[in-house]
């Protein structure tokens, strides 16, 4: 079973930054999708990033031009660089991974199409 735990979340203040990390056990799949994903209580869980095994990445509307997500191959690393942060980006953010490979940005930042998720760091963002 895949495991995938989540560091890196804070409290920082409005235009700040933060590097979440997730590390990842073991990626025994030829391709994949990983993703970082944030829910609060008012909204459902949410895609934010995502980045498969080719190299294609998509950002949601929110994470564009703000966020960066990125992989270390060598130690199954997956990164979500944070910029810019508004109160807005406050919420628990998720590592998650799959074994599938999906055509477009909707569905890598879909939910419902990871299988594999970690506990997840709170971001906290004040004014």
């Amino acid at each position: 079973e895949v495991q995938l735990v989540e560091s890196g979340g804070g409290s920082v203040q409005s235009g700040g930054s933060l590097r979440l990390s997730c590390a990842i056990s073991e990626l025994p799949w030829s391709t994949y999708t990983m993703g970082w994903l944030r829910q609060t209580a008012q909204k459902e869980r949410e895609g934010v990033a995502a980045i498969e095994s080719d190299g294609n990445i998509s950002y949601s509307d929110s994470g564009k031009g703000r966020f960066t997500i990125s992989r270390d191959n060598a130690d199954n690393t997956l990164y979500l660089q944070m910029s810019s942060l508004n109160p807005e980006d406050t919420a628990m953010y998720y590592c998650a991974v799959d074994r599938e490979t999906w055509p477009d940005d909707e569905q890598r930042l879909s939910r419902y199409y990871y299988n594999n998720w970690g506990r997840g760091t709170r971001v906290t963002v004040s004014p």
